[in-house]
């Protein structure tokens, strides 16, 4: 493949990792990410179908994007997702194929996930106090999640990165009871701290990670690491190299600067910054005769969208759609 065909924005950030949201539906509602009576979602008949999905990713990856992630909502959700996936693994120049999940339909489909093509996931766990999940999501879920998560280690799924948002005054008093999790089961433990993306995420009691990160250095003798995946996350390791904690900090330490990323939402939309308002809208075009060529130019045209970075401390109400809606 020629250098000119890779894709880059107009900052000359290469763009090679690609978020496909297949659902807006979650069987869950995080306080930080969807309202409890939310009832906005897409149309079922404006979705894009498998095959819509199947042509504009293989456009994308002749174009040099390498990772696709799978999201949602709750990717697991979509009916069929195996099916997608394994013709989405099978793409020529798709490297990498993950998920993100909720894990609570995980034990159903973690071995079929991995026959298909699926090596890796991140699963969403924020507590691990049976209440206090029920308080966060909304729903009584733990041993859910919890089967979920030795389903998919047990079909050989890794590395597995559990994703805890981390809430001031709500679950902060857990980080060392979910250090201590990940190291006991082999996991990536990662802190997030929350965006502030629709009403939901701006209510969410925001928590500065630098001082965790400090403190967990020290404590557990961490030094600096890199784990592949291409995402936003800062890994510190243990020096035996055996355990790695991420820290994902769009607001505290943001990363907007090395950013290889861009969204696509179910209806297919694709979003280019979190933060930002810009986007294109696929749809029309798969649906109204486009030439692969021309979906070639339509993507380069939606990547030189992309802005320079996100403004979540400079405009926290900006944004006004939810995490769900965008894919995560």
């Amino acid at each position: 493949m020629s250098d000119h065909t890779l894709l880059t924005d107009s900052f000359q950030r290469p763009i090679e990792y690609l978020r496909l949201s297949v659902t807006d539906r979650c069987d869950l509602r995080c306080a930080y990410c969807m309202p409890e009576d939310f009832k906005g979602y897409e149309e079922p008949e404006n979705w894009l179908t498998f095959d819509e999905i199947e042509r504009l990713i293989g456009a994308f990856a002749r174009l040099g994007v390498r990772r696709l992630r799978l999201t949602g909502g709750e990717p697991l959700l979509r009916r069929n997702l195996t099916g997608l996936a394994g013709r989405l693994s099978a793409l020529p120049g798709i490297e990498d194929l993950s998920l993100s999940t909720n894990a609570t339909q995980l034990d159903k489909y973690a071995p079929a996930l991995r026959n298909n093509g699926v090596s890796r996931i991140n699963v969403s766990l924020d507590s691990l106090q049976r209440e206090r999940i029920e308080k966060i999501t909304g729903r009584d879920c733990l041993h859910k999640i919890l089967a979920g998560l030795m389903a998919g280690k047990e079909a050989g799924l890794s590395p597995i990165k559990i994703n805890m948002v981390a809430l001031r005054g709500v679950n902060d008093d857990e980080i060392d009871a979910m250090v201590a999790f990940c190291i006991e089961h082999g996991f990536i433990l990662r802190f997030i701290e929350t965006m502030p993306i629709g009403n939901t995420g701006r209510e969410a009691q925001f928590l500065d990670l630098q001082p965790v990160k400090q403190r967990l250095r020290e404590r557990f003798g961490l030094i600096e690491g890199v784990i592949p995946g291409g995402g936003p996350a800062r890994y510190l390791k243990s020096t035996d190299g055996k355990f790695s904690i991420g820290f994902i900090t769009p607001i505290s330490q943001h990363f907007c600067e090395t950013c290889n990323r861009v969204r696509l939402s179910v209806d297919g939309t694709l979003y280019t910054c979190l933060g930002q308002e810009e986007k294109f809208e696929f749809r029309p075009l798969l649906r109204g005769g486009i030439t692969d060529s021309e979906l070639e130019d339509a993507i380069r045209a939606a990547i030189a969208l992309k802005p320079e970075r996100h403004e979540f401390r400079e405009e926290p109400c900006k944004i006004v759609r939810f995490m769900s809606s965008t894919g995560g």
